[in-house]
């Protein structure tokens, strides 16, 4: 039991906060504005209140490298649609920052480690920018400018990074998108952004077995008729194919060694564009689960100063440590990992299944991220809920595994986002994975390519709460009406009403089309100077967490009631893992049929057997009463059934909202995101049986 007044139990708590780069930046605001700050809680009320100030101590403080310095901050301090304007004047280069950052290590030193299911490469500083360097003048060879578009279709893996350093050293826009995706959820993205080149790898290795993309390529490069050249990266060795088949219809097609050999001027220096604030970095794409993925445009300054002041002030993370996360290149964590390298830190890319190589003696290669954590020396670890529940579910204990167990003695950090994380994983990670270490359960966003909700190293980890609401995020949670319930600890949708550098540049096409798109996404629920994120919260007024109660749009309201799924998940997780693998809650209320919503819950069963079809009735019973004691009545299901599988996006991500239409009888168009759309064909079949 905590001593503050809140039932929440404390897990964690930094034995030396002083010794942290937060601690120190408080010490640094104070001395600048004479100020007497001791707490997070101070520093996260000034932050919010003076955001300006606020920004140019950060700018100042992680050393943003600039050619030209800014006239003036931040203009209003009110969020405003589209978005404000931060550091007008200033000019700068997203990719200087990252491969030059103002603490940056011996140029041999180690800059990226790539890691596969097989290999492993170390790249130093010096190696990496001489690669960018001639991937660059071969870009601008080949007649790249500014503002044109260039897309990935690649594995995590260092000529990714290269490819999107070089892109954005010269002021194109990168976009990613992983080979793993199908070919039609592709075409729905870059179609939509036109690329000028493509990169692409010959084939991936995952979960032992080599892909070929070339199958996949021959239906991509058709699709995109404004494609002028194809570069394709020999990242398998041993995979060959005819690349003349893959030719652009308007353009040509390289490997990458003929791309580089073959520009006039290999041998020139690299050169950064000098760009305004908020030129294009990056473009990301909504879910896309129930339509066409919305193409999100972020800008350079925006991108790096909210990178920046996570990793540094959040994260505490310095020169010479190893950080990790478990990403795609299509998901908005790769962009967070990449920028580790303006902190002067070292990445660890890895290409793989989580899960391989497996275990000498039988087992499912649950430990094989544990094992490249004390291989690699990582020291910030991070993955999906999702990942950390799977091994909870296992029982894995790293330090007492019987065969080969690990130390884990140089983490320092475990990050977790995707999904909320269950209390009960909280308590997990403490008992059976370390238990001096900072459990950063981190919330945000594609929308904002950043974070709203995160880790504090001066603050304690309580069980099932993210630590803080973030530095300059003036995060709150609003009911239904737009009133402010942040204080009463009530669950509400998370808003933001002050600007922050990450909001969107813009959404895709420019002009009024974007413009619209850009409104209805974030500024249609409460107005144009609130932003209304999507995720369903509750605040603890005595500890400052945040709890995750999953989207907004998701939201169960029987009799009037509202809370989210993930109270639901969390009870499943924490008495019937044995039984339940997966499940999904929905609520229904169709038109003219429903006078209230009826909340529907399908589980996905451990070992459903070769033809059950219903739930069996002594474990729907058993759900039921589990949620009624710990939760309430009103969080009781009215049904409780059997189902094949989970929807989930290429993320895995619950697909609620999909689900939620087809019960209620709308008749929408799913998007590919959806990874396996397949299975969306038995919820139709189900809502049709139970009319």
């Amino acid at each position: 039991m905590s001593t503050n007044g809140t039932s929440s139990k404390e897990l964690w708590r930094h034995s030396s906060p002083q010794t942290t780069q937060v601690y120190d930046f408080i010490k640094v605001s104070n001395a600048l504005h004479g100020r007497f700050m001791t707490t997070y809680n101070d520093l996260w009320q000034w932050s919010v209140s003076e955001p300006a100030k606020f920004w140019e101590d950060v700018w100042h403080y992680t050393s943003i490298k600039a050619h030209q310095p800014y006239d003036s901050v931040l203009g209003s301090d009110e969020l405003l649609f589209p978005r404000p304007r931060f550091f007008e004047g200033s000019r700068l280069n997203f990719a200087e920052n990252l491969l030059f950052p103002s603490s940056s290590p011996d140029e041999n030193a180690v800059a990226i480690i790539a890691a596969t299911e097989a290999d492993r490469e170390f790249v130093s500083w010096k190696e990496l920018r001489d690669r960018v360097r001639r991937c660059a003048n071969a870009l601008k060879d080949a007649g790249l400018q500014s503002g044109d578009r260039v897309a990935g279709f690649l594995g995590n893996h260092t000529n990714t990074v290269v490819a999107m350093l070089a892109t954005t050293s010269i002021g194109a826009f990168w976009t990613g998108v992983s080979p793993d995706t199908g070919v039609y959820a592709v075409l729905e993205r870059l179609k939509q952004i036109e690329p000028k080149i493509l990169f692409a790898d010959n084939a991936s290795l995952y979960n032992g077995k080599v892909h070929g993309a070339d199958a996949k390529l021959r239906q991509l490069v058709p699709g995109l008729p404004n494609l002028e050249l194809l570069v394709v990266f020999k990242t398998i060795q041993s995979y060959e194919f005819d690349i003349q088949e893959l030719k652009p219809v308007q353009g040509r097609v390289s490997f990458y060694e003929d791309f580089l050999s073959n520009a006039s001027n290999s041998s020139a220096p690299l050169e950064f564009a000098s760009l305004e604030p908020e030129h294009p970095v990056y473009i990301l794409y909504s879910s896309g689960t129930t339509g066409a993925p919305k193409p999100i445009v972020h800008g350079a300054l925006g991108t790096l100063l909210q990178h920046k002041k996570e990793h540094v002030l959040h994260c505490d993370l310095r020169p010479g440590d190893r950080l990790f996360y478990f990403t795609t290149v299509t998901w908005m964590m790769w962009h967070w990992l990449v920028s580790g390298l303006a902190s002067g830190a070292t990445i660890v890319l890895y290409d793989g299944s989580p899960f391989r190589p497996f275990d000498k003696e039988g087992g499912k290669g649950e430990m094989a991220m544990p094992r490249l954590i004390d291989e690699l020396q990582i020291t910030h670890f991070g993955t999906s809920a999702k990942y950390l529940s799977m091994l909870e579910q296992a029982s894995l204990q790293p330090a007492n595994h019987p065969h080969r167990p690990t130390s884990l003695k140089t983490l320092k950090a475990i990050f977790s986002t995707g999904s909320p994380l269950a209390p009960s994983t909280f308590e997990y990670v403490y008992s059976s994975i370390k238990a001096d270490i900072m459990l950063g359960s981190i919330t945000g966003g594609t929308d904002i390519l950043s974070l709203f909700c995160g880790s504090c190293p001066i603050l304690p980890v309580y069980k099932g709460e993210i630590q803080c609401r973030c530095l300059g995020m003036a995060v709150s949670a609003y009911d239904y009406a737009g009133n402010d319930v942040s204080a009463s600890g009530e669950p509400g949708d998370l808003v933001c009403t002050k600007p922050f550098p990450a909001q969107p540049v813009m959404f895709w096409p420019p002009g009024s089309t974007g413009a619209e798109k850009y409104r209805k996404s974030y500024f249609d629920v409460f107005g144009p100077t609130i932003w209304h994120h999507g995720d369903f919260v509750r605040l603890d007024p005595y500890t400052g967490g945040v709890v995750m109660l999953g989207r907004s749009d998701g939201v169960l309201k029987p009799a009037g009631v509202r809370f989210g799924s993930a109270e639901i998940y969390n009870i499943l997780l924490k008495h019937f893992a044995d039984e339940v693998e997966d499940s999904l809650c929905i609520g229904r209320r169709r038109d003219g049929i429903d006078t209230d919503e009826t909340v529907v819950l399908f589980v996905k069963l451990t070992s459903p057997g070769d033809a059950l079809e219903v739930i069996p009735s002594d474990l729907a019973a058993r759900i039921q009463a589990i949620i009624r004691k710990e939760l309430s009545p009103r969080h009781v299901p009215g049904i409780v059934d059997v189902c094949p599988e989970i929807p989930i996006t290429s993320n895995g991500k619950k697909v609620e909202n999909a689900v939620k239409q087809i019960l209620c009888g709308l008749n929408i168009k799913i998007g590919a995101s959806v990874a396996n759309a397949s299975c969306l064909d038995w919820y139709r079949a189900w809502a049709t049986a139970h009319p």
